[in-house]
């Protein structure tokens, strides 16, 4: 990505290609160039930690909270993070993982 941006950075813009392909098309003036950038694998991100469950949660109570409940993204996939959104569900479906949030409790 950080050569995209140098790229963009000098007057180049970028376009995805159609279709479902990887590839980046960057264009300035006459010029193209074409990059196939490799799509992330889901992969799980818990190898070993409680296995045994559905989802690994762990509740944490803080005295000096000022909602009730927080949730924090352990997952990495969240829109909001560091609070969880919710994004591990598909995260744990996609790869058969088990993890889940941390909840802060008042």
């Amino acid at each position: 990505m950080a050569m995209l941006v140098t790229s963009l950075a000098n007057g180049y813009y970028a376009k995805p290609l159609a279709g479902k392909s990887s590839s980046i098309s960057l264009s300035k003036s006459s010029r193209r160039i074409s990059l196939n950038v490799p799509r992330a694998q889901a992969t799980p991100i818990n190898p070993s930690i409680r296995k045994e469950e559905p989802k690994v949660v762990d509740n944490v109570p803080v005295a000096e909270l000022s909602k009730p409940l927080t949730a924090y993204c352990r997952c990495w996939r969240s829109g909001t993070f560091p609070l969880c959104d919710g994004s591990h569900v598909k995260h744990n479906k996609e790869t058969g993982d088990n993890v889940g949030p941390l909840l802060l409790k008042k």
